[in-house]
């Protein structure tokens, strides 16, 4: 849908898709077969996860830089991320060679540390600070007090902001009917505050849904509350968007056009991780994940419907993957873990097998220690199953022959120890 005219207060989003034009990738938007089949709807994809930096934020930090004068450049640039829009500084302060100085927190993945490295070359210096992106922030922000910089904002900011729009400018020229709904992750509200600026002048009658980790829901806080609020606590597990409080620019662009602001459990984003890759072939990172998860919360209004989903990215550390795919087991119910009380005999784990496990139960842990002056001994055992409807029976195994001890997976404490 080409539009021939060019709305005056979309013309810093036009003016940074020129300048973005042969620094980002014009991504695709293409028809996803399997989601299409499954919800009755066509659900495409705009695939940011094919950038340069494999996300979106090469958009917003580049025409962020691009704007600022020489003598700003020279004193060098500052920012702060979980990974993605570091990526896109680093890529920038090659590009324009500008020094960098990036703060991101503690636990960011080290495939999003090595990506950073690899982009910026010797023109960056990463300094890890803090468990989260808003800790690192601060310390960025500091940095910037004390020595003259430049900082970066990942997402409150006006030219961010325009940047990240030029991808719904990309999504409207690229579909060949109107769309009904969008859906796009939300973190600190950079994405969502762009798309929505172009919707809204180009395209009203778009529904956007923006999804949000349930760990991490700091647009829905501030959606009910009026106003940006900080989360004390958030989980860290989607790192592209956990983030303790989105931007004042961006709620007051988002406020009144975002259509709906829904959570998605992380079992769910692994779930949606995971069947991205086996059907589809398609790599992402939890918050690339999010858009597609949160159809599931939609699959009545969308029957029939032109759907598009952004794909945000796709920096994932494949050493993550063991625990995205147990989360996505214990989300389906199909993983279990239970304290069991074992009578030190011979012949013990025999019965256990025999006469608790159903026909495709499946031991996947076994944790015990035999302590000869006692009778029984205690063992922490995980358990694969088949299928959810499996799980009364063997829990009522069990008891019956009195193994049972604890269920653990509704002991959280219990559960981060073992996963």
């Amino acid at each position: 849908m080409e539009n021939e005219t060019c709305p005056s207060t979309l013309d810093p989003i036009y003016k940074a898709a020129e300048r973005l034009k042969n620094v980002s990738v014009r991504t695709p938007l293409s028809v996803n077969n399997n989601l299409s089949g499954i919800y009755d709807a066509q659900i495409s994809f705009k695939r940011e996860d094919l950038q340069r930096v494999r996300s979106y934020k090469i958009r917003g930090a580049y025409n962020k830089m691009a704007t600022l004068s020489e003598e700003s450049l020279a004193k060098g640039v500052v920012c702060a991320s979980a990974g993605n829009h570091a990526q896109g500084v680093a890529f920038a302060c090659s590009a324009m060679k500008t020094k960098g100085m990036i703060f991101m927190p503690l636990p960011t993945p080290s495939q999003k540390l090595g990506q950073v490295k690899m982009f910026g070359g010797d023109y960056v210096e990463i300094v890890l600070y803090g468990d989260t992106f808003d800790e690192a922030k601060e310390a960025a922000l500091q940095y910037c007090d004390h020595h003259d910089g430049v900082f970066i904002h990942p997402f409150d900011d006006p030219a961010i902001i325009e940047g990240q729009a030029t991808v719904a400018l990309e999504i409207l020229e690229q579909a060949d009917q109107p769309i009904d709904y969008l859906f796009l992750p939300i973190g600190g509200g950079g994405l969502a505050a762009g798309v929505c600026s172009v919707f809204q002048k180009l395209s009203p009658n778009t529904k956007i849904i923006g999804a949000e980790p349930s760990g991490a829901a700091s647009m829905k806080m501030a959606m009910e509350k009026g106003k940006p609020v900080h989360l004390e606590k958030i989980n860290r597990f989607v790192d592209g968007a956990a983030v303790q409080k989105v931007g004042e620019i961006t709620f007051n662009i988002c406020k009144d056009v975002l259509h709906d602001v829904v959570t998605v459990d992380e079992g769910m984003i692994c779930e949606t991780i995971l069947s991205l890759y086996n059907k589809d072939a398609i790599v992402v990172e939890p918050a690339g994940a999010l858009s597609v998860s949160a159809l599931e919360k939609y699959k009545d209004e969308i029957k029939g419907k032109n759907v598009v989903c952004i794909i945000s990215g796709s920096n994932n550390d494949i050493t993550r993957m063991e625990e995205i795919k147990e989360k996505a087991l214990l989300y389906a119910g199909l993983k279990h873990y239970f304290l069991v009380r074992f009578p030190q005999r011979p012949g013990a784990l025999k019965s256990f097998v025999i006469d608790v496990l159903g026909p495709n139960d499946d031991i996947t842990s076994f944790e015990y220690t035999k302590k000869n002056s006692k009778e029984k001994g205690i063992a922490v055992v995980g358990i694969a199953l088949k299928d959810q409807k499996d799980f009364q029976p063997l829990l009522s195994n069990m008891k019956k022959y009195d193994f049972f001890v604890h269920y653990l997976n509704e002991d959280s404490s219990l559960m981060n120890i073992l996963i």
